[in-house]
């Protein structure tokens, strides 16, 4: 095996912070969270930012994941991970939960597997901590 592409799931849940950031923009903003392109044009920015700030409170990380990940990244596997969630909620949390150093690629949002297989062609697709062990 050469490469992997993670779910960055396998890494932690990203979903409830992402659900806390449209709650505080929602109140914050008085928008609509349906129509946030529409009526926050900056609000990737924004999400980008409270991310940063509430990471340490939603996302905790993995010591078999980080473990593991570290094993691969000493047999020279090229990794690799992707998500639906946006670029800017992705890229604080896989900072946040594995670094980002470890990781040669990032594709977020729709078509991200697709994406990154481009990227790393036969990559294998991981999407558990057990598929990442074996």
């Amino acid at each position: 095996m050469t490469a992997i592409a993670l779910d960055l799931a396998v890494l932690g849940d990203t979903e409830p912070l992402w659900q806390a950031f449209v709650v505080d923009v929602s109140r914050r903003a008085h928008v609509d969270p349906a129509r946030l392109e529409a009526e926050l044009p900056n609000w990737r920015a924004l999400l980008e930012r409270f991310a940063e700030d509430h990471a340490p409170v939603y996302l905790q990380p993995s010591a078999p994941v980080t473990a593991a990940l570290r094993r691969l990244q000493a047999q020279g596997v090229r990794l690799g991970a992707f998500t639906d969630a946006p670029e800017e909620l992705a890229r604080v949390a896989i900072a946040h939960l594995a670094g980002t150093r470890r990781f040669e690629a990032l594709e977020a949002g729709p078509g991200a597997l697709d994406r990154l297989l481009e990227r790393l062609p036969g990559a294998r697709v991981v999407r558990s901590l057990t598929e990442l062990d074996s």
